[in-house]
């Protein structure tokens, strides 16, 4: 259910990105690299699929306006980073997460109604469902921590956080479909509908940990007892420690390494398919379902790897620290070679497909590092250090789109080539922080510190005055 929970806050937030090519006027064809010794050569049909006039249905919506409404979800999404790991922490993950979803579902499912109110209402609703989505990480966090005993954490929480991929997926896919057999707004009532579904469910299902769950197992309640040493959440932690987690080198390793992976999966994110498009020459059709296949190596390589990390630790081959740091360097390294790989691929679209796709599958290893390394470092305050990450992490969702956009006037094959090396300048200097700094030890301010004596009910102790004689 928390992996479906990805799922659909991956869809409720992409679904837009698919739907707008329908929903506003179709510009004229412009053959815009034509002049370009490199560019690749269009197919045949390219132009009759792609379209070449002018259509007035739609809204009035240029590209400007397009990127504010696009980029307005990640405004409201950094606000309810923190507030959501807090109330995670405080009052459990089950509603924190439920109730970010449920309400961005509805405000899905409006979405064809606020269309109509023009671009500046689309900005508003978008960035309310940022604010909504917000506590998703913080809240699935919290709810790892209590629910999935330390052995078995790595490969739960990739299966977990493989919601991202399938997400990005089924968004893309489905959303084609459904544009192809149906009207845009049906792009947001089904996707809408289907997280409303999930959040029914996710009520009747499931419990903010173990000691509440109804039918829960005595076997399985004593197990988790064992394993994770407690099975209800603290209650005692008293305030955040955050001055201790703000000037704590491992969290800033962690925090660093995860923006640089943000970065890079961002930019594939928003522009991979207008790479195909653009550059390649891909029908909108086949760079659909090719701008895919990066997220389903993604998500295979995700699930396998976070078995063999699990494997590896209880053989007792790496322990917890050189882990999480060698899978790290496989999860920059991986994607930053795949990714000017393909550029120099040229026009080889079958070359560039197989290089994009098993460079953004390394990144499946992020998922059983740096994802999860919050846990690693503070399972009590799991919930707050990924509301900073994840919060500082989507500054670059911003970040991203804008730069290629600067970089890439023309669209040319040498301009996205400039793109893909400053993706692999990101991903591995950001790497090098969690090299030198990063640990998959649990941190000393994790736990709180004992609480002060009374001294009115706890006197001390005063000596015995010599009998009488």
């Amino acid at each position: 259910m928390s992996f479906m929970a990805l799922v659909n806050a991956y869809l409720l937030r992409g679904c837009l990105s698919i739907a707008i090519t329908q929903m506003v006027k179709k510009p004229k064809f412009d053959d815009f690299n034509s002049t370009d010794p490199n560019a690749c050569p269009y197919p045949p049909d390219y132009h009759a699929k792609n379209g070449s006039t002018v259509k007035d249905q739609g809204y009035d919506w240029d590209e400007a306006n397009q990127g504010v409404i696009l980029s307005a979800f990640y405004y409201g999404y950094l606000v309810t980073h923190v507030p959501g790991g807090i109330l995670a922490q405080r009052y459990g993950g089950k509603q924190t997460l439920g109730l970010g979803i449920l309400s961005t579902a509805i405000l899905t499912i409006v979405t064809p109604f606020v269309a109509d109110m023009g671009s500046t209402a689309m900005v508003i609703l978008r960035v309310l469902m940022g604010l909504c989505e917000g506590t998703t990480y913080p809240a699935l966090s919290t709810l790892l921590a209590q629910w999935t005993a330390p052995q078995e954490r790595t490969h739960l929480s990739a299966i977990v956080f493989a919601g991202v991929q399938i997400g990005s997926v089924v968004s893309s896919a489905g959303g084609g479909f459904i544009l192809k057999n149906h009207s845009w707004p049906w792009v947001f009532y089904i996707f809408g509908a289907v997280g409303v579904i999930w959040y029914v469910l996710w009520c009747i299902l499931c419990y903010k940990d173990p000691s509440s769950h109804p039918f829960i197992s005595a076997a399985e309640l004593e197990y988790l007892k064992e394993s994770i040493g407690q099975t209800a959440r603290r209650h005692d932690l008293g305030g955040t420690p955050w001055i201790a987690i703000l000037t704590s080198a491992p969290v800033w390793a962690t925090i660093v390494t995860n923006w640089g992976h943000d970065f890079s999966l961002y930019a594939m994110v928003t522009d991979l398919p207008k790479y195909m498009n653009d550059v390649m020459h891909f029908p909108i059709s086949q760079s659909g379902v090719l701008s895919a296949l990066p997220y389903l190596g993604m998500w295979m390589a995700s699930v396998i790897i976070g078995y063999v990390a699990d494997m590896l630790l209880e053989k007792k081959i790496l322990t917890l620290t050189p882990l999480r740091k060698i899978f790290s360097t496989f999860g920059a390294v991986g994607p930053a070679i795949g990714c000017v790989a393909a550029s120099y691929a040229g026009c080889n679209k079958v070359a560039v497909a197989f290089l994009f796709t098993v460079g953004m599958g390394a990144m499946g290893f992020c998922y059983s590092s740096i994802r999860i390394n919050n846990l690693d470092l503070s399972p009590n305050f799991a919930g707050t250090i990924i509301a900073i990450t994840n919060g500082i992490g989507a500054t670059s969702g911003m970040v991203a789109p804008t730069l290629i956009g600067l970089l890439t006037p023309n669209r040319t094959l040498a301009e996205w080539r400039t793109v893909f090396w400053v993706i692999f300048a990101v991903l591995l200097i950001s790497n090098f922080a969690f090299i030198f700094w990063g640990s998959g030890e649990v941190q000393p301010w994790n736990e709180p510190a004992p609480p002060p004596q009374d001294n009115d009910a706890h006197p001390k102790a005063m000596p015995e005055k010599p009998p009488k004689t």
